[in-house]
């Protein structure tokens, strides 16, 4: 067992590590909407999304994978309004590859962020 950590991407804000790779699977802890310096990106749920996936990116690119090894991925969400949104974002990360998925609307998230994403990927 591998922990997985990068300047890339935030650090954990609790006692949990950004992500563990296990017999040639990633598994991320869920990442929010905050920069690799830590602040909180205020914007839309677009910006908020996009974000994510930057530091999932950087996570993954740590661990030795990437969104096209990516098997399963959660998605959290404040809103399910914002659904059809969240999805637009997520398509331009996966457009081709498409991994499995759960999506779910939750009561709160952490910082109270709109959006938070994890994910399973196998490593190279």
């Amino acid at each position: 067992m591998k922990t997985v950590y990068t300047k890339s991407a935030p650090d954990a804000i609790g006692p949990y590590s950004q992500g563990i790779v296990v017999n040639n699977l990633f598994y991320s802890s869920g990442q929010i909407p905050l920069t690799a310096e830590g602040e909180l990106v205020n914007g839309t749920v677009e910006e908020q999304t996009h974000q994510v996936f930057k530091n999932l990116e950087a996570v993954l690119t740590e661990a030795g994978a990437s969104f096209e090894t990516v098997v399963k991925a959660t998605v959290f969400i404040k809103n399910m309004d914002d659904f059809p949104r969240i999805n637009e974002v997520y398509g331009q990360y996966f457009s081709e590859h498409k991994p499995a998925r759960s999506c779910v609307e939750v009561a709160r998230l952490p910082k109270d962020v709109l959006v938070e994403i994890e994910v399973i990927a196998l490593v190279k």
